[in-house]
């Protein structure tokens, strides 16, 4: 049993560092991926949709709150794309299928436009729209993405889409994005963030140490549920990057072993 366990182990926390490290390294058996879990349950869990809903369903509770109040400026939300209110899934779906990872095919599931829309996702938007918040969406999709992803937005009934509504990552930018929130706090009201990611909160979450996030997260707790509103995804997320024992460039299976170093048994 305790071979069992450590087998699987490795092998989850191998498609964990096969998400954000882009390992091209697959079992050829589609059964055997260990990112297949992961994207059953995005696709398939009801325990999914549930948490979605909540999340969708705190956020039209605080916006209604937030209404009440008078400000100088007029409000807007900004959100997250990818895994937040559009479910990529499918292109994972067929990752596992078709034994490659990101970023082959990416570009094709990309100019597809044919993402599905996270539950709660557009209902909410559409009705925090509709009381005169402005919404923006700030993403790191290439730029070269842009028209694909007004119209996967636009065909899924999502408002404010058009060009100075979307925010997306310039040729030389990281993948911050704290910048570009300051850009549309300086005419708006921010008055909540939605992401499925720390750092599509707050510039203090982008650091590089597990402890450090772990220890802003609970600096901020007050604004989850709030504020911030997470979605989940389980399937990829810049906490992977800084595991105690991720590194770079090791082989998959070295690579499994030496993350093994950050679990925390009883």
């Amino acid at each position: 049993m305790k071979i069992f366990v450590k087998f699987f182990t490795i092998l989850t926390i191998s498609s964990l560092v096969f998400a954000c490290t882009h390992d091209h390294q697959h079992p050829h058996h589609p059964g055997m991926n260990p990112t297949l879990y992961a994207t059953l349950y995005q696709q398939q869990a009801a325990e999914y949709r549930a948490l979605c809903y909540q999340a969708y369903n705190l956020a039209d509770l605080y916006l209604a709150e937030a209404l009440k109040n008078k400000y100088a400026k007029p409000l807007a939300i900004v959100t997250d794309i990818d895994e937040t209110i559009l479910d990529n899934s499918p292109y994972q779906a067929a990752a596992i299928l078709g034994n490659f990872g990101y970023p082959t095919r990416w570009a094709d599931w990309m100019n597809a436009a044919d993402a599905w829309a996270i539950p709660g996702s557009v209902e909410f938007l559409k009705k925090a729209a509709e009381a005169g918040v402005t919404i923006f969406y700030i993403s790191n999709r290439k730029e070269e993405f842009r028209q694909p992803t007004l119209q996967n937005l636009e065909k899924l009934g999502f408002p404010n889409v058009a060009d100075q509504f979307l925010l997306l990552r310039q040729e030389g930018e990281g993948n911050e994005k704290e910048s570009r929130r300051q850009k549309v706090a300086e005419q708006f009201e921010v008055v909540l963030l939605l992401g499925d990611n720390l750092d599509d909160f707050s510039g203090v979450f982008e650091v590089d140490d597990a402890g450090e996030r772990m220890l802003q997260t609970d600096l901020n707790k007050a604004s989850f549920g709030q504020k911030f509103i997470i979605v989940p995804n389980v399937v990829y997320g810049s906490w992977v990057n800084v595991l105690p024992g991720n590194q770079r460039g090791l082989p998959a299976e070295a690579l499994a072993d030496s993350l093994l170093k950050g679990l925390m048994p009883f």
